[in-house]
Formats: structure tokens, C-alpha cells, sequence
């Protein structure tokens, strides 16, 4: 059974690194099934070096160099002209919300609405093609857009009398509901916030719709669950736009089992075509140990071991754990969504029993105490190859930044929300805070691992934004031409090699994907400019022309698929 493969799963983690490369799907020197000619390939190893081909054997790259591709040809290689195309390493998204940002794609979208009454309006538009009590989701709205005022209720109730509302924030932090929905939730003004989130209120004390963080669940439970058949189209959809984007990989950095579950199923029906590294809650450590003891950690279409918790919230809702208040927000400091000991207690006991181990961390005192909570762990069991990761690592006091390399953490960041966020992160934490935001440039100076994601939906899955955003940091709102904090720009290199080959290092896969060279899965993107030659201004315009996993295009024309 494919998700019983004890004997290269063996060890925990340091199992995972070791995968061993099976003779039975690449041998050196086989002939090739495909070969790809007239390209520009960089292998993801260093400074480019041309190479003009590439060749597949059993799903694994099996030659490089127009020479080498030639030697392994014979009469049964299919041969495909690239006409001078850049090829490099597919890229992995190392932080998605991968089925929230699916059921996106075809719900609406409040990130367009400039103004309560556009929000009003995309809510009433979407409601129309809903049946009676049908619940409206979605969302991805961002008050900044409008002045920073929160929705509110009574914004939504006048056009939808008879949809309940519940519309998140785009970084997930936050519900906008109407009064239907809060009905249909049981909350009114008696209702008691809950450790970890908030019910905005009115001066009466009535709640205006918002619910923050932990609050959020109190409505969640009162959504009817989509069935299993709608998950897996929702997935479906999800891999068809990841892969048109050249993403060959993405990890699923999810609270709960649903994403996990879904993927299991898919794969139980044949191969995914983008390949899943999943993640489940660190509370459920016992759980994913017992599931790894009796099928394994999965294969390399859906893969799992890692454990996420969240430990704060969000910039945007303020809920992001600091030392000191928020200058918008002088009583506020944010707040934790774990009792500390807890937290080092399941961190303890997770590392213990070999499984990697991820914490949401945006504030600088979350980074802080999770960096103090690895550090504790790893004195406490021993020496090994666990990866510990923080993930957003968003704003660092200065001694953080060198604690990541001395530490062996890996900065789990998501460059997009830099040119997101530096639209107005200086009214939540004024300049000086500002030194340890998004600090791309000094983690790697310092030596850290610094992975690259989109945190989708919260930001596009599609890594050469995330790319044009690490290297330009030019903000959404064109106020920044010369970049947002431009001490921290990285270079072209850099932000692609953290896109692939850390991206790999950081889920245990960096022995068979990231780079381009013999006995690798044949997994690469193919795009219509070479990003080292152009200029960085026009790496937003670079399309994708094909997408290869596992040796098979899976995306573009004549696709395998």
C-alpha cells in the first residue's frame, strides 16, 4: 500500500531526510523518456550556469548539458524544442492555507473593495446567486484600503436580509459577519469573549460582526461542513492554479486535519500532480506519531510528519504579541493564542518523538518566547536533525535575528506581505520596530535558512510575485519605487534559492527535489524569460510557460495531463 513505506520512513525526520533514491525509478545511464533541447537551464546550484538540456528517465532528471542529453537519447525519446525558454527548479510554496485559498478561487473577492460601499456591494452581488440561508464566504478585505475602519454589520444587513455573512480578513485573523450570522452563531451581547480571540463591540456592548482570532471559531461550528466531494474539487482547482504558476510543491500549514484528510483521499485516487507536504496541529502530536507508526509519513505526492501552532495573531488585527503596545493601539500589546507552558510541553513531547515542529510567530515577544520554547526542547532530547521552523517571523528584536542560525531554525517568511503590510505597518509599531521587519537580507547575513512562501489566500499563490517582492520590496500601493526598507533587498539568487532548494530543505525533501541534476524528481518550470538577464522591474511580466512533476507536464500546451 503506497502509504506504508516503513523501511524509508524509519527514525522520524532524520527517516525523512534519508530517503534513498530507488534504482527502480532511475538508473544512470538509462535512456531517456523525454528530452527537453534548446533551453536555458539553471540547476538551482549557485551562479548560473548555462546548460542547453535537459532529460527524464522513470520521473527523475537523468541527464543535464546538450552532450550528456544526447548520449541517453535513442529512437524512443520524445524530443520537445523549448525555443530558448528558461527552465529552473519548480518552485514550493512553503506556507499555504492550501483549501481555504481553493474554495477562494471561486467565492468573492473583497480584496478589490476601496470603500465600505464597494464592500457592500460585492456582498450584496454575491449573495444574488446564493440560495435563501445559504452561507456567503470568502473575502480576503482589507479595511487599510478604506481608511482602516473595521466592517461593521450594518453594512451587509441592508443586502442580505436572507444570507448569513461570515467574510474573512486576508490574513485570516478576522470574521466580518452580518446579524443573520451572528444569530445563527448564538452571539449577542451576553456572549463572553474566549481565551485567545475577541468579540468587537459597540459602545452599547453589542457585537458589530467582528470576530477575532480564537472568537472566530464560535461561528465556524455553526457553518454546515462542505462534504468531502466538495474538498476534493475545491483541491482540484487549487492544484490546477498552483501548477499554472509553476508550483510543483506546497506545504500546508494548517490548525486542524481537514486539509490532511482531503489530500489523503486524492491521493488514495491516483497521483496529485503537485506534490503536498501537510501539516497538522502540534496539540494532535500523539495522533500524527500513532498515524506515522502505523502507515508511514506517505509518499512524495502527499508527504506529512510536521506539526503547526499558532502563537499569536496578525499586524492587521493587532493581535500580534509585542513587548510594548501598539502606537495605534497604546493599551494594546496583543495577546497569545497558548498558555506558554503548554506550548513547550507539546513542543517537548513532539520533538521527542521525531516529528517536525513549526510556531506562528508575528510579534517580536511570539518570536521571542518560540525561539526560548526550541532552544528548550532541544537541550531537553538531544542532538538530531529537526528543522525547527517559525513561521512569518515577522518582527524581531535585534538579538533574534542571529538566534535563527545559532539555533538551526529555519525563517518560514512570506516576502508579499512585506510589500503588503509596508503600506501602513508604521502606524502599528512606529520606525524604530520597524529594523526587525521583514528582515530578509540580515537573517541571511546572520546565516540563517530563510524559506519562502505566500501564506495563500492571504497573499497570491505565485512565487514570482514573492520573488519581485524580496527583491524590488516595492509596495502595492507604488509609494516605495525604491523599495520599503531597502537594506533589506536580497538578491535574484537568493530569493530563488529560497523558493526551491531551501524551500526543500525546510520539509525534509532537499535529497530529491530543489535542484536539477541527475537522480532529482523531474520537477522544473519552464518560463518565457531568464530571470538572471532581465531586468528585475519585469519579473511581475515573466510568465510560466510549462510546469513539470514527476516528469510529466502537467501544465501548459500539450500538457501530459
Amino acid at each position: 500500500m503506497m502509504f506504508s513505506r516503513r523501511e524509508m520512513l524509519a527514525g522520524g525526520a532524520t527517516g525523512l531526510a534519508g530517503l534513498a533514491l530507488s534504482s527502480s525509478l532511475w538508473a544512470k545511464g538509462q535512456v531517456l523518456d523525454t528530452a527537453y533541447v534548446n533551453a536555458t537551464v539553471w540547476t538551482g546550484e549557485g551562479m548560473p550556469m548555462v546548460r542547453s538540456a535537459i532529460g527524464i528517465a522513470g520521473g527523475r532528471i537523468a541527464a543535464i548539458g546538450a552532450a550528456a542529453v544526447k548520449a541517453q537519447s535513442g529512437k524512443s525519446t520524445r524530443v520537445i524544442d523549448l525555443g530558448g525558454a528558461f527552465v529552473m527548479p519548480g518552485f514550493t510554496d512553503a506556507h499555504t492555507h492550501f483549501l481555504t485559498g481553493s474554495y477562494l478561487l471561486s467565492q468573492p473577492n473583497l480584496r478589490e473593495a476601496k470603500s465600505p460601499q464597494e464592500f457592500a456591494r460585492i456582498v450584496g452581488e454575491a449573495a444574488k446567486s446564493l440560495k435563501p440561508g445559504q452561507w456567503l464566504q470568502g473575502g480576503s478585505w482589507d479595511a487599510e484600503l478604506w481608511g482602516g475602519e473595521l466592517p461593521d454589520r450594518s453594512w451587509m444587513d441592508p443586502v442580505t436580509p436572507n444570507t448569513p455573512v461570515a467574510v474573512q480578513r486576508l490574513d485570516l485573523h478576522m470574521l466580518a459577519l452580518n446579524s443573520l450570522a451572528l444569530k445563527l452563531a448564538g452571539i449577542d451581547r451576553n456572549t463572553p469573549d474566549v481565551p485567545g480571540g475577541m468579540i468587537v463591540r459597540d459602545k452599547d456592548g453589542n457585537p458589530t460582526g467582528i470576530l477575532k482570532d480564537a472568537a472566530m471559531d464560535l461561528v465556524k461550528r455553526a457553518i454546515p461542513a462542505p462534504t468531502d466531494a466538495d474538498k476534493e474539487d475545491a483541491a482540484r482547482q487549487g492544484i490546477a492554479h498552483g501548477l499554472s504558476k509553476g508550483v510543483v510543491q506546497v506545504h500546508t500549514t494548517e490548525l486542524d486535519w481537514i486539509t490532511h484528510d482531503t489530500l489523503r483521499r486524492l491521493r488514495a485516487k491516483g497521483e496529485t500532480d503537485m506534490r503536498f507536504y501537510s501539516f497538522v496541529p502540534l496539540q494532535d502530536w500523539a495522533k500524527l506519531k500513532a498515524l506515522i507508526k502505523a502507515e508511514g509519513r506517505g509518499d512524495d505526492w502527499v508527504r506529512w510528519g510536521g506539526l503547526k501552532l499558532q502563537y499569536d495573531g496578525s499586524l492587521g488585527s493587532r493581535t500580534a504579541m509585542f513587548y510594548k503596545p501598539y502606537d495605534d493601539a497604546p493599551d494594546n500589546k496583543g495577546f497569545p493564542i497558548h498558555k506558554r507552558a503548554d506550548v513547550q510541553q507539546w513542543t517537548n513531547d513532539a520533538d521527542a518523538a521525531g516529528l517536525q515542529i513549526t510556531i506562528h510567530g508575528i510579534g517580536d515577544k511570539a518570536n521571542d518566547e518560540a525561539l526560548d520554547i526550541f532552544a528548550a526542547a532541544a537541550a531537553k532530547n538531544g542532538k538530531r536533525d529537526r528543522r525547527f521552523r517559525i513561521e512569518h517571523a515577522q518582527h524581531l528584536a535585534p538579538a533574534a535575528i542571529p538566534r535563527f542560525a545559532q539555533q538551526q531554525v529555519i525563517a518560514s517568511v512570506q516576502p508579499y506581505h512585506a510589500i503588503d503590510d509596508g503600506r501602513w505597518a508604521i502606524q502599528r509599531v512606529g520606525a524604530e520596530r520597524l529594523k526587525g521587519t521583514y528582515a530578509f537580507k540580515s537573517l541571511l547575513d546572520a546565516g540563517a535558512k530563510v524559506a519562502f512562501g505566500s501564506d495563500w489566500p492571504v497573499a497570491p499563490l505565485d512565487p514570482l510575485t514573492g520573488v519581485a517582492a524580496a527583491v524590488l520590496r516595492q509596495t502595492i500601493d507604488g509609494a516605495n519605487p525604491g523599495g520599503w526598507l531597502p537594506q533589506q533587498k536580497i538578491s535574484m539568487l537568493q530569493a530563488l534559492h529560497a523558493y526551491t532548494a531551501t524551500n526543500a530543505f525546510a520539509g525534509f525533501s532537499d535529497n530529491r527535489m530543489g535542484l536539477l541534476k541527475p537522480g532529482m524528481l523531474a520537477d522544473f518550470a519552464v518560463l518565457d524569460a531568464d530571470l538572471f538577464a532581465i531586468d528585475p522591474a519585469k519579473i511581475g511580466a515573466t510568465k510560466v510557460l510549462r510546469t513539470i512533476v514527476g516528469g510529466r507536464q502537467r501544465f501548459g500546451e500539450g500538457s501530459d495531463i
